[in-house]
């Protein structure tokens, strides 16, 4: 759980200062810093429902390339970790 806060405690830093350093305005930089890892959250959350439904995550565990063959249409084959 440290590693996960300090984690998020550098994205905000660094999304502030990068924001900050390209317009000068600090507002802006903070708004961003607070909004964007909102938002990446909420995108990190879908992917992670999609990714799940389409079954990509048994097929990448067992380090095979994604898309391919064995995801056409008319191939009945499942893969298999060896």
């Amino acid at each position: 759980m440290i590693k996960t806060l300090s984690f998020g405690a550098m994205h905000v830093t660094v999304a502030f200062a990068v924001v900050w350093l390209m317009t000068g305005d600090w507002m802006t930089g903070g708004a961003v810093a607070l909004i964007e890892p909102c938002v990446n959250t909420l995108a990190y959350h879908i992917h992670e429902k999609l990714w799940k439904r389409h079954g990509a995550g048994t097929a990448a565990a067992c380090g095979h390339a994604l898309p391919g063959p064995h995801r056409m249409p008319g191939n009945n084959h499942q893969l298999r970790c060896l």
